[in-house]
């Protein structure tokens, strides 16, 4: 597990003025730069460390914001392991979740790309951030239309600790983050926001 250092991090604040009220946004930034980066590489190590070539293991993205971290680790993987065929796919879990039929605006799904077959393999899950563990639930269920694997393990950018739903533990973790309810962890990736950046966004009132 790595753990935080908090005499490291940069701190930013952003004042947003709202009708009626005052709030200060306050945004610790967790990790940016060439520390998000080498938390991708040894992730990746220890990966290689259980799953050897990934000849019977198989990468798998949680739609929306896993599949960046999918992304991310199969190109890393690819430049480790040049001679390996790392699959990677985007899962979509959308009609799997226990509140879709709870919401009042129309859900809009994302794709799911999985072009091979998960029977009998290693799946590595990964998702961005792990919260409540309802999108991990959700994600074991929608998985088993492509087949029954061997197992199935989850890797995570960032756990926010402490606040469970269902009990599921990730078995590879990027940051450990200790926060409440009223707290956002926000990741943001080169691909997609121009740059590699873990924030927790805390609302002040005043």
């Amino acid at each position: 597990m790595c753990k935080t250092n908090n005499s490291s991090h940069k701190t930013q604040n952003y004042l947003l003025l709202l009708p009626k009220s005052t709030q200060t946004m306050q945004n610790l930034t967790l990790l940016d730069g060439q520390k998000f980066q080498i938390t991708i590489q040894r992730l990746c190590r220890q990966l290689i460390e259980n799953h050897n070539d990934f000849s019977d293991s198989v990468l798998i993205g949680i739609q929306p914001r896993g599949i960046y971290l999918a992304y991310r680790v199969a190109e890393e993987l690819r430049k480790i392991l040049p001679e390996s065929n790392i699959l990677q796919g985007d899962l979509d879990i959308t009609f799997y979740r226990d509140d879709f039929r709870r919401r009042d605006s129309q859900l809009v799904p994302n794709q799911t790309k999985i072009d091979f077959i998960i029977e009998g393999k290693k799946v590595i899950m990964m998702d961005d951030v792990l919260w409540t563990g309802r999108t991990i639930r959700a994600a074991m269920d929608a998985m088993q239309a492509f087949g029954r694997p061997q197992k199935v393990e989850l890797l995570t950018l960032v756990d926010r600790r402490y606040s469970r739903h269902i009990p599921v533990a990730p078995d590879y973790v990027g940051i450990e983050v200790d926060s409440i309810a009223s707290q956002k962890v926000v990741v943001s990736w080169r691909e997609t926001d121009g740059e590699d950046r873990i924030v927790l966004v805390s609302e002040v009132k005043e």
